[in-house]
């Protein structure tokens, strides 16, 4: 089973912009700003967009905070 990466990294590898990711999942690029340091504070209706938007199964995506 693949290790878990973080939603940044999903982001990364499906070589997005924050702006470029925030305005096709249709929110403000402050707040994809704040999932990506706080990931459990997304809503679990925007995970198949995230999946959709960076090609990448959110099974594989950590939702937890980050301890580092």
């Amino acid at each position: 089973m693949p290790e878990k990466i973080t939603l940044k990294a999903a982001r990364t590898n499906a070589g997005l912009t924050l702006k470029e990711a925030s305005d096709a999942l249709g929110i403000a690029e402050s707040t994809l700003i704040s999932w990506e340091k706080n990931p459990e504070r997304i809503k679990c209706g925007y995970l198949p967009v995230i999946e959709e938007v960076y090609h990448y199964p959110t099974d594989f995506i950590s939702f937890e905070k980050s301890t580092s």
